[in-house]
């Protein structure tokens, strides 16, 4: 029987970005470090009858830290790295990176004893799914013998462009220890194997901070910003913060005393510029382990600022389904598949297989054990992107079921509220209340997103008025009123891609109800002139937009009329000299660049 086929999701994709340098290889360090136990190097295909290899996790790469332009925003808002899925046969390695830096070194450690590796994560925004890629490597390295500590980078979190305000440093990082630890429980992982360690429990020392001094002395300000470019959020005016950001990092090396640090090749620049600084502190070069970047389910990087592209760890069911039913996943395409990605870099490790779940009509279930398989025939059309999605929705949610419950306890919903307050919705002041807050009016209350017009018909009761559909990545498109027949052809909107504010309050217009508002630029003068704002090219519907800077808030549900929130920011928005929207001198951005228009510069936006 033929099934329908058509696009299950919405959103862009993307592919593992490519690494450069050399690999390891099953003879040399990476077979020493998966078989090495008792204090000895096992040969490559040896493994101890009172050792087990690993159950549930793969072999192959594992996490990036800190941010990079393509790829899933892990920790210290870095890209997480992927692994190989499939069983793992005695002797082939635990740990395999895409990359090492410092290989013969590791070698020669593993001569004489185990391996001090530590991971970070920078206590940002809330962790994500694709946090259970390193999970996993961690899993991995235990099982190596290795000695693993896990660094909660408080002050780091401070120092990326203030991502976690001060008095929110304490409690966000109680959250990173609780969910991480969660995380990790429910793989399955030993805490007690682990050393936990917060930044500023020595960051704050004197010796460390004349550390840094001495570190700031000799680091040129090219050096530090060309290290932190792909990690350091970048910003029209940076602050000095971003450029002490990666002298801390190969810091971290020496103070936490371990031989290796566990990245992404998102985070190369850093990891040679620690090799090239921490001798001339007279401390010795470190190993780096590096792995691929991975797509999020929108197909650029799984991102905590970016709602669409990552599913929270503690997301209801319900919201695990709709966010993969938004997921880009086309039938056959195997090159731009966010699903799949995510399958083969996050649950395939975990379980090392993977159960596709189907009617008896469409085949029955079938279990994969190795993920190329799985590829070759989604690629053919033997398996249907409904079930793709379906059956990662109930693999997903077995995962998330223990962290959901461990976190339903009243104490650890207080903090999660406590560590990322909503701002939409802050208990009102009383009238009349002296010295009371005033209202947060920032643009990440704005709910922009990339919008498809489907369709442009004139209003049936009014003559200066266009009825639109428009695809904004929800199951339904937005039935949309705006007046603009005197000012844009109805040809030139028709399957053009627009910008849309989704969160104001929905109000009929001439027995129409209008769900949203295409924002335009207007001309100042007469006679007036209106364009439709334009998203970068590649765009798909349903992306996020977001003002420069505002990134990591969450969206009012709702925009109260009273409350004139749109019409406050509305004020400070502009058309640059060079056609870019902005408010208050800051861009309008999607993942892909900014938003523009076509030529009313210095125009207004509404």
């Amino acid at each position: 029987m033929q099934r329908a086929e058509g696009w299950w999701g919405r959103g862009g994709a993307g592919g593992l970005r490519a690494p450069g340098g050399g690999s390891w290889g099953a003879a040399n360090a990476s077979s020493a470090l998966s078989c090495r136990h008792g204090g000895r190097a096992q040969p490559a295909g040896e493994v101890p009858a009172h050792h087990p290899q690993p159950a549930g996790t793969g072999a192959g790469p594992g996490l990036a830290r800190r941010g990079g332009p393509q790829g899933l925003t892990g920790p210290r808002g870095g890209g997480v790295g992927g692994m190989r899925g499939g069983s793992r046969p005695c002797g082939t390695p635990v740990v395999s990176p895409q990359e090492v830096l410092g290989e013969e070194k590791l070698s020669a450690i593993l001569k004489e004893r185990e391996v001090k590796i530590y991971w970070g994560t920078a206590t940002t925004g809330k962790p994500h799914v694709a946090y259970f890629v390193p999970m996993s490597k961690i899993a991995d390295f235990l099982k190596a013998g290795c000695e693993v500590t896990i660094l909660f980078a408080d002050l780091h979190a401070y120092l990326d462009n203030m991502k976690a305000p001060w008095e929110l440093l304490e409690l966000r990082t109680r959250y990173y220890e609780n969910v991480i630890k969660a995380m990790l429980e429910s793989i399955g992982v030993p805490l007690e194997k682990l050393k936990f360690v917060r930044g500023t429990d020595y960051q704050l020392s004197k010796e460390y901070t004349l550390d840094v001094y001495r570190l700031s002395s000799v680091v040129t300000q090219h050096d530090a910003k060309k290290a932190g470019a792909e990690v350091v959020k970048q910003v029209e005016h940076p602050l000095l913060s971003g450029l002490l950001y990666p002298g801390l990092q190969a810091l971290d090396e020496e103070y936490l005393k371990v031989d290796a640090q566990f990245g992404g090749v998102d985070q190369r620049k850093i990891f040679t510029f620690a090799e090239k600084y921490l001798p001339s502190l007279g401390y010795a070069k470190r190993i780096h382990l590096m792995n691929p970047m991975v797509p999020g389910l929108t197909g650029s990087k799984m991102s905590s600022s970016e709602e669409d592209s990552k599913i929270d760890l503690l997301d209801r069911k319900e919201d695990v389904k709709k966010k993969l039913k938004k997921a880009f996943c086309e039938p056959g395409n195997v090159e731009n598949n966010g699903v799949l990605s995510f399958i083969k870099h996050v649950l395939f490790p975990l379980k090392s297989e993977f159960v596709i779940l189907r009617e008896e009509k469409w085949g029955g279930n079938k279990t994969y054990t190795d993920y190329e398989a799985l590829e070759k025939d989604f690629a053919e059309q033997v398996v249907h992107p409904g079930d793709l999605k379906n059956s990662v929705e109930v693999a997903l949610n077995k995962l998330l079921d223990p962290i959901r419950e461990k976190f339903n306890s009243p104490e650890l919903k207080k903090l999660t509220n406590a560590a990322y307050p909503n701002p939409s919705k802050a208990k009102p002041a009383e009238k009349g209340t002296k010295n009371s807050e005033p209202e947060n009016i920032v643009p990440s209350r704005l709910d922009i997103r990339v919008g498809k017009v489907i369709s442009v018909e004139k209003h049936p009761d009014a003559d200066s008025l266009y009825v639109e559909k428009i695809d904004v990545g929800e199951p339904e498109p937005r039935t949309v009123v705006s007046g603009l027949v005197q000012f844009v052809p109805k040809e030139q909107l028709q399957d053009r891609l627009v910008v849309l504010l989704c969160n104001l309050k929905p109000q009929k217009m001439r027995g129409v109800e209008s769900q949203g508002m295409v924002l335009c630029a207007s001309s100042l003068g007469e006679p007036q002139q209106v364009e439709p704002l334009d998203p970068p090219a590649g765009c798909c519907a349903g992306e996020r937009v977001y003002v420069e800077g505002y990134e990591d808030g969450e969206p009012d549900d709702e925009l109260k009329p009273k409350k004139k929130v749109f019409e406050k920011l509305q004020a400070d928005f502009r058309v640059s000299e060079d056609c870019v929207a902005q408010w208050k001198q800051r861009d309008f951005l999607t993942k892909l660049g900014s938003i523009s228009c076509k030529s009313l510069k210095g125009g207004s936006i509404s």
